[in-house]
């Protein structure tokens, strides 16, 4: 929530032209690109730097993503560790349907496990360009936010007090659950869709059965596959909203994997310890708009897009190199243009990602719904992805995330 520091004893000790307040990829992009223009910044984060490292989540990177990190000197230790995919697979009707998207678009996915992207992101921020950051912190809150002296305090994990920072603006990148995104609850209005569905999404100590993504649509439920290295696979299946992990044991989880992605002349999977588990529930949510006086929103702070279509990561990415960029252009040279149409231009290519999303969740689950038309027209769809080359190749460009500039 925004508020007011009460007393003189809540004066800012501390000066910043920008605090940004959670060190996911958005937030360390954001300190990165301003740490390199040589405009001070400082990242507050609840967690520590080991649990920031070591947390996985998302791993398919578009390729204009990779070429934006790589714009911006960040992109390093990915280009020489990332797979390529070029290729991905559905699997339907009992039979394997390859869909190699590079033949179409010449352009391909990066698998690059958001973990090591943070750590490498931290490394260049903390440690290569200097940037001030304060893990383990609590209690963060925004101050004055509609003033041109905006403040953040936090309690000092070290000593229990709180500190006040003043700067010029606040960037919000904290996540769905984050301090940012309540203090403009009251004021935003937040449009929300729920699928009715959830995903146990499983990390497996085993290597991946194919060398591509799998999507399998089974009556029974969606299943998928998503390789992240020669050792570690990402699993997802389809089940009821708010299940729970612990009533799906190993046996339950490799069969049902095995049922739903069989096809003919498929390598069975390779099975191995299930090392994470945890259930998804699918929804999607847009917070508009995505900027409040001197709060600017990004990544999940501002929207979230269910991981059907793995877009999350990408729109966070995309958000921080537009927001470290105005900033840049705000502080160093009184140009306002890009913070005025920060909210605007980003929004465009979140409800297009959005609409995707919904798009591909009727392709992957309509034939699970146990209604016959949407199962009817769910095969219709993935039948037209095999038999039309144009709707092959519209697939393939949103699919990468190269079919429009935003």
């Amino acid at each position: 929530m925004t508020e007011t520091p009460a007393s003189s004893n809540s004066r800012p000790l501390q000066r910043f032209p920008v605090v940004v307040v959670g060190a996911g990829p958005a937030g360390l992009t954001v300190g990165c690109v301003l740490r390199a223009a040589g405009v001070d910044c400082l990242v507050l984060e609840t967690g520590t730097r080991e649990s920031v490292e070591q947390r996985p989540r998302a791993g398919v990177i578009e390729e204009p993503v990779v070429r934006g990190l790589e714009r911006r000197g960040l992109a390093g230790n990915l280009l020489e560790r990332a797979r390529r995919d070029t290729a991905c697979e559905f699997r339907f009707d009992g039979e394997r349907h390859p869909f190699g998207y590079h033949e179409l678009t010449g352009g391909h996915h990066w698998v690059y496990p958001q973990q090591f992207l943070v750590t490498d992101l931290v490394r260049e921020y903390a440690d290569v360009r200097g940037g001030a950051v304060r893990f383990g912190v609590r209690d963060v809150r925004v101050h004055d936010l509609d003033r041109d002296r905006p403040s953040v305090s936090y309690l000092c994990p070290e000593s229990g007090h709180r500190k006040v920072v003043g700067c010029d603006f606040v960037a919000g990148c904290d996540g769905a659950r984050g301090v940012t995104r309540v203090a403009v609850a009251g004021r935003a209005r937040v449009a929300r869709h729920d699928y009715g569905i959830g995903w146990l999404a499983l990390l497996a100590q085993a290597p991946p059965s194919a060398d591509r993504v799998l999507f399998g649509c089974h009556p029974d439920g969606f299943a998928g596959q998503m390789p992240r290295s020669p050792e570690m696979t990402r699993y997802y299946l389809q089940c009821p909203p708010g299940d729970d992990p612990e009533s799906w044991p190993h046996e339950r989880v490799w069969a049902e994997l095995h049922r739903r992605l069989a096809a003919a002349g498929a390598e069975p999977l390779t099975e191995g310890a299930l090392i994470e588990k945890r259930v998804l529930d699918m929804h999607d949510y847009v917070t508009e708009p995505m900027a409040f006086g001197r709060l600017y929103l990004a990544g999940d702070a501002a929207h979230l897009v269910a991981p059907i279509a793995a877009k999350g990561l990408n729109l966070a990415l995309h958000d921080a190199f537009a927001l470290g960029d105005a900033l840049v252009e705000r502080l160093l040279r009184g140009d306002e243009a890009g913070l005025a149409g920060y909210s605007e231009s980003r929004l465009r290519q979140v409800w297009d990602y959005q609409e995707f999303s919904q798009w591909l969740s009727e392709l992957y689950h309509g034939g699970a719904t146990g209604d016959p038309f949407r199962a009817g027209t769910a095969l219709a769809r993935l039948r037209r992805l095999f038999s039309s080359p144009a709707t092959a190749a519209a697939f393939a460009e949103r699919y990468l995330g190269t079919a429009a500039r935003y």
